[in-house]
């Protein structure tokens, strides 16, 4: 007899979702032979950062930005499926249900329902109480920060190593746009990804910078990405690790 693949839960927000860090990960994890399941806050259909797919709006500085073609053509694949166009709402997710967890990132302020959801934290929670392989990578590291172990009250990954969009790299998409785009690259004006993820942990040396992101990722080119593991958790920074995120969560998941 034949195991039934593996279940994968990729929740969204309704809109503003990075679409390297959703579609590439469906890709390889798909590719692999697992299921995905995606998930939104009331089940409609989720919609990406439309700035990253067609580029609109960046100026001169499009094609660094952009999400690379390979990307936006996973999209358009990911978007005819019948589990992208039906998302369960977050409301009806159970952990028990799905054997790993993939937070994305996405920086548009309306990813706000995703990064702050009480539903979302609580079913981050369970699968690290359930000891369940679970991705994080860009803002969706947020997510995992938020979430409070209820035993602790500390967040899941207070004791963990871990990355997440650097500050570094969310300045410089302020500061090479905002002369026109205004803080639309700052998700939280106040604060940074990097800044919050830290004051989660236990120890400032649990943040880990990486080297420098200077060129994305490719199949053939992993070594261009970063990943930090600890664990039952596997984090990166930014869309340039997404592939090296995706398929080394997809081997943990094997394991």
């Amino acid at each position: 007899m034949q195991n039934s693949p593996k279940t994968i839960l990729i929740p969204l927000p309704t809109y503003g979702f990075d679409p390297t860090e959703v579609a590439i990960p469906w890709k390889v994890l798909t590719e692999a032979g697992k299921d995905v399941v995606f998930a939104t806050p009331d089940g409609t259909e989720g919609t990406p950062d439309a700035i990253m797919v067609t580029g609109k709006g960046l100026g001169i500085w499009k094609p660094l930005l952009r999400a690379r073609g390979d990307a936006v053509e996973a999209y358009y694949a990911m978007k005819e499926t019948e589990a992208f166009r039906h998302p369960v709402k977050y409301v009806d997710v159970k952990e028990a249900d799905y054997d790993a967890l993939y937070l994305p990132g996405g920086h548009d302020k309306r990813v706000k329902e995703y990064l702050e959801s009480d539903l979302l934290h609580k079913t981050t929670t369970d699968f690290f109480a359930a000891e369940k392989p679970v991705a994080a990578i860009c803002h969706g590291v947020v997510v995992a920060a938020r979430s409070i172990n209820p035993e602790t009250g500390k967040s899941v990954i207070h004791g963990y190593k871990t990355t997440a969009l650097l500050k570094s790299l969310e300045r410089a998409g302020y500061n090479l746009t905002r002369m026109w785009m205004g803080d639309y690259y700052l998700t939280y004006p106040e604060t940074t990804v990097e800044d919050e993820v830290r004051a989660a942990l236990a120890s400032a040396d649990d943040f880990i910078d990486g080297p420098p992101a200077m060129f994305r990722d490719t199949p053939e080119k992993l070594e261009r990405g970063f990943t930090v593991r600890d664990r039952n958790y596997i984090s990166a920074r930014w869309p340039g690790d997404a592939y090296r995120c995706s398929i080394e969560f997809d081997k943990m998941i094997d394991a």
